[in-house]
């Protein structure tokens, strides 16, 4: 059995913003609704503009960390390298939980759709098909999983698009307030900061894939440059559409009820566009699962080569490249083993432990480029250094615990006893913490650059 260690760069600017998309899913937005909504009390569109403002802090700091770090590894490898190996380790154990349940989640859920529609058809079987066919298509190259992933997460963003002419069309006929222009969506008498942050800390998961696109640094072209990029362009698309879709909502359905959470997406698409748009909303829904279990397949295999290439994991399974695809494709066979656990768990138990690992990320991710601020020994201390480099991560950092701290005290337990298991781990790696873990990897930060990197985001 071969075993190279290289990766193979051939992703672009749009490829890499596609997978990421795919990751985040912008039709994610529907699959939330009615629980944000709830979360909410209906106040979504200030909801996901405090969301899009925590995610752009901690974006920034995910691009800085990018440019400076152009390797696979997300914040395992920042951490490992900027702060220290042992932490690394901890970080990048506790991104498992992210990455691992991410495809989980999406097999849970097209398992229950696809089931509700052939009753016939056990969830177990449309689980087990998925993750076969996911795991063929991401051996054979991560530009089969861009293309393939280009094309899904195009048509939801063409589906979310129809959704709101829809919704415009109705405003301009007397629909709901009957005006396409109001502040009333940002601001009410009913309005509090409680009920906005309440409803941040469900929708900032509609955001969270950026952190993938730092996974595919390394097949990346010019990743200095695209990585950084991407981030920042693909906040900004579901930014714009998650935003846009909250606002006309509340003008179209000011006072808008539910019968299930689960199904107010499907309920409020038949009140808006009638049987012809929900059955395309359908279609769109299965493309957009499909996508996310791809994207999600794609990352965690990455996560767990570099881990192996560093010898945290076995590194002859984990480290280990096929020499013809340049894929891990033992790592892809674990994960879609791990997967078929969908089988057999809820999708609530899977997102506690995805919404766990991604926020814990967050929050080391903005202390990395802090660490880096106070490392760097060159006397330029411009506005716009310290501004990148000291002010951003720290509010970056400061909205992430606080949104951390806000989940359910079963997610903090599960993550905490996660994180136990993790410090046994590396108590045996490090003989009891006598020896530190050893960094095989050869890029290093030069910190005398940090300051005044125009080039940083």
């Amino acid at each position: 059995m071969s075993e190279g260690r290289e990766l193979k760069r051939t992703l672009t600017l749009f490829q890499v913003v596609m997978l990421g998309l795919a990751w985040n899913t912008p039709m994610i937005y529907f699959s939330v609704f009615g629980v944000a909504y709830e979360g909410s009390s209906g106040f979504l569109t200030p909801a996901y503009a405090i969301a899009v403002l925590a995610v752009l802090f901690t974006g920034a700091s995910y691009a800085v960390m990018a440019r400076k770090l152009p390797i696979s590894g997300s914040a395992y490898t920042f951490v490992k390298k900027t702060m220290n190996p042992n932490l690394g380790f901890v970080v990048g154990w506790v991104l498992l939980l992210n990455y691992l349940f991410a495809p989980i989640i999406a097999c849970i859920t097209f398992g229950i759709f696809l089931n509700a529609q052939f009753p016939s058809i056990p969830p177990a079987v449309w689980i087990v098909g998925l993750t076969v066919i996911l795991a063929a298509i991401t051996i054979f190259g991560v530009n089969s999983s861009a293309n393939i992933s280009s094309i899904f997460v195009l048509l939801q963003i063409f589906f979310i698009l129809v959704f709101i002419a829809f919704m415009i069309h109705g405003l301009l006929n007397g629909a709901g307030t009957g005006t396409v222009l109001s502040i009333q969506p940002f601001l009410d008498s009913e309005l509090s900061l409680s009920l906005v942050l309440a409803g941040a800390s469900i929708v900032i998961f509609s955001f969270l894939g950026f952190d993938t696109m730092t996974t595919l640094s390394e097949e990346t072209k010019d990743p200095k440059k695209t990585i950084p990029k991407a981030i920042f362009i693909m906040i900004a698309i579901v930014g714009v559409l998650h935003v846009a879709t909250s606002y006309f909502i509340q003008l179209i359905a000011p006072n808008f009820t539910f019968q299930n959470p689960d199904s107010a997406a499907l309920e409020l698409v038949s009140v808006v566009g009638g049987s012809l748009l929900s059955s395309f909303f359908i279609t769109v829904l299965i493309a957009a699962i499909f996508t996310q279990g791809l994207a999600s397949v794609t990352a965690v295999s990455r996560l767990l080569f570099v881990m192996g290439r560093d010898s945290i994991l076995p590194k002859r399974f984990f480290g280990y490249i096929h020499p013809k695809y340049k894929t891990p494709v033992l790592n892809i066979v674990f994960s879609s083993i791990v997967a078929l656990l969908a089988i057999f768990i809820t999708i609530d138990a899977a997102l506690r432990f995805v919404n766990f690992g991604a926020l814990t990320a967050f929050f080391f991710v903005n202390l990395c480029v802090i660490t880096l601020y106070i490392k760097d020994k060159s006397n330029k201390r411009s506005f716009k250094n310290v501004a990148v480099n000291l002010i951003s991560p720290l509010v970056g950092a400061t909205f992430i615990i606080w949104l951390l701290f806000l989940l359910d005290v079963p997610t903090l337990v599960g993550g905490f006893i996660w994180i136990a298991v993790g410090l046994l781990y590396l108590s045996f790696l490090t003989n009891r913490f006598k020896s530190p873990l050893t960094d095989s990897g050869s890029e290093q930060i030069e910190f005398s650059k940090v300051a005044d990197d125009k080039k940083a985001v």
